[in-house]
């Protein structure tokens, strides 16, 4: 065998079923040395960066990543400059302005900046939230209807509109001018509305396609901001809003949608994290306490214990919490609506946990003995349709492939969602089942889509969905590999290595973590803890110690394996984080896998 097609650690078959690679490939290796000597970073971190396709040349901009040098001028956007006037035209005219959001992270943050700017400007805004349930995604008519009752010339439209024909149509009826801001596919027919900004319009050549609705928003600002200074409009009586300040929304924003951290997006998460730390958001900093978060914001808190937090409000709630909690300088009033979406989130959590005990009972006796179908599709008329996209993220994680779960009502209508692993697009197939007729609706991209169907169609769209994706999910899962940044020990991974590696960060989708391997460390102890979870310490040969936790794998073969092990000697994999207790900072393995040492299983 060549030794480039060797396994990482000569580990062919983990514990959980996967061959462990190495990251680089040769000519990957050639540009992490070329980084490492011409840039003089850590090699280890040179490694992570060519992993990820930074070259030489783009080394020293990708180390100090600014917004400055990569912030486009706004009106390559399509429509921005028609968006920009419009908006200024309000703020000059003291014209009373609606904020239509969607119920995500997304949407609560980009409603909030634009209501914070607007009303610093003294523009009288209202935020609209729609209900998961009873109104569903994006502008409906009642609630157009309603804002315009209420006084609103201009309806702004974020993170949803891009697709909503009739409901904005009838804005431009009842005498109201929209401007969507938005990032989401959408076809050929647009909505008639003075402004569309969106990247990912057919018509966009901009290159911002990788945006979420927060950063679409931001440039939008920019544009806003650079218009009212034009026509002279800031003086004494009406002070420049500061944009920076609310950068840490953006960064919420783009964290929690998974959007690709590259280029901009990676500027803006770094840039709003450093906002974050000083703490001038009242909503953030009283969710961060009521989540507890340990230490100084990083991009795991704001996908993990933040998000969750704000989502649950949409899934379970009050959707307009959220977007209360982030537009708010009120202390008092954020530590209320904190603590109400931390309960639900709790309350979200044991939902989730009894929809998933079923939904693992019953794939489980349908996989059996067999491979299975090649896309799960689980379904209960007892669960609740705002949490069914967690649920299918569960469900994929734990057998390895697509995973659509619906929740029907009592009149047999199903609202579900899916999820996929990389390879197999969702979003292409569910558009095929809805032309078909197969579904209702449906909509969404290659790893996540959302679906309306009868339940006397289920049998139909299972068949469908072993049609068209069986080959490729069969494929995909006789092919697993694990990709390794480099090896370490417990005494490397110290909090010196990890300044170093967060040179490279932030990490997240589009830019994964780094991925450690520890070799030859023996158990020294495990236990469970949580929801799930294992907790244990590993020992190197050196006699250093390294502490580590596994999410939600208490009852599976890896945690097993950590549960019953204790003395065994083994490799492990995973990433590193900071972990905060009492003050004292240190490093926590967070694991993903582990092998048997000089052992093929």
């Amino acid at each position: 065998m060549d030794k480039s097609d060797r396994a990482f650690l000569e580990v062919d078959e983990s514990v959980t079923g996967q061959r462990w690679v190495e990251r680089l490939t040769a000519p990957q290796k050639l540009a992490a040395q070329a980084i490492a000597e011409q840039h003089e970073v850590d090699e280890l971190v040179a490694r992570i960066m060519a992993g990820r396709g930074v070259t030489v040349d783009d080394a020293a901009g990708f180390l100090v990543p600014t917004l400055r040098n990569l912030m486009p001028d706004p009106s390559t956007l399509t429509d921005m400059d028609a968006a920009a006037q419009r908006l200024a035209d309000c703020v000059v005219k003291g014209e009373q302005v609606a904020v239509f959001g969607d119920y995500d992270v997304d949407g609560a943050t980009s409603s909030a900046l634009v209501a914070r700017f607007l009303r610093s400007c003294g523009v009288t805004t209202e935020i609209y939230i729609p209900d998961r349930i009873f109104e569903g995604y994006g502008p409906n008519p009642a609630a157009i209807r309603e804002l315009i009752e209420r006084g609103a010339r201009l309806i702004v439209t974020v993170d949803c509109g891009s697709s909503s024909q009739e409901s904005l149509a009838l804005a431009r009826e009842l005498g109201a001018d929209v401007v969507v801001l938005d990032h989401h596919q959408l076809g050929d027919e647009l909505p008639q509305v003075v402004a569309l900004v969106n990247p990912n319009r057919q018509d966009d050549m901009s290159g911002q396609g990788h945006l979420c609705a927060a950063g679409v928003v931001f440039l939008t600002l920019v544009a806003l901001n650079r218009e009212l200074r034009q026509r002279n409009w800031y003086d004494k009586a009406h002070a420049q809003p500061d944009l920076m300040q609310w950068l840490d929304l953006v960064a919420l924003g783009t964290v929690c949608d998974v959007v690709p951290l590259k280029q901009l997006n990676r500027a803006f998460v770094k840039r709003g994290i450093e906002i974050m730390h000083a703490q001038k958001n009242p909503g953030l900093v009283a969710l961060a306490r009521a989540a507890r978060q340990d230490g100084p914001a990083a991009p795991w808190h704001l996908g993990f214990l933040l998000g969750p937090r704000i989502n649950a409000g949409g899934r379970i709630g009050d959707a307009a919490l959220g977007a209360r909690l982030l537009t708010t300088d009120d202390a008092a009033e954020a530590e209320q609506i904190a603590s109400q979406l931390d309960m639900l989130n709790s309350e979200r959590q044991s939902m989730e946990a009894a929809m998933l005990k079923q939904a693992i009972d019953e794939a489980d006796a349908e996989i059996g003995l067999s491979e299975g179908p090649a896309v799960l599709v689980t379904e209960s008329e007892t669960w609740h349709p705002g949490v069914v996209g967690l649920l299918a993220s569960r469900l994929k994680d734990r057998f390895r492939r697509p995973v659509f779960s619906i929740a029907f009502d009592d009149r047999g209508i199903g609202a579900g969602s899916g999820r996929s692993v990389p390879g197999v697009d969702l979003g292409s197939v569910v558009r095929a089942a809805v032309d078909t007729g197969i579904l209702e609706k449906g909509g969404g991209h290659a790893m996540a889509a959302g679906i309306t169907i009868k339940r006397d169609r289920l049998a139909d769209f299972r068949s469908f969905l072993e049609e068209k994706l069986a080959e490729d999910v069969t494929r995909l899962r006789g092919h697993r590999e694990l990709k390794i940044d480099g090896a370490l020990s417990a005494r490397g991974a110290n909090t010196e290595f990890m300044d170093r590696v967060e040179q490279a960060g932030p990490f997240g989708a589009g830019h994964s973590q780094p991925v450690f391997a520890f070799p030859g460390h023996v158990i020294r102890f495990a236990d469970v803890v949580g929801a799930n979870h294992v907790r244990f310490s590993l020992g190197a040969p050196d006699g250093a110690e390294l502490r580590g936790i596994g999410f939600r794998i208490a009852d599976e073969p890896l945690g097993e394996t950590l549960l019953r092990g204790r003395g065994e000697t083994m490799h492990f994999v995973g990433t590193l984080s900071s972990d905060f207790y009492r003050g004292t900072r240190r490093v926590q393995l967070r694991l993903l896998d582990a092998a048997p040492v000089a052992s093929r299983l």
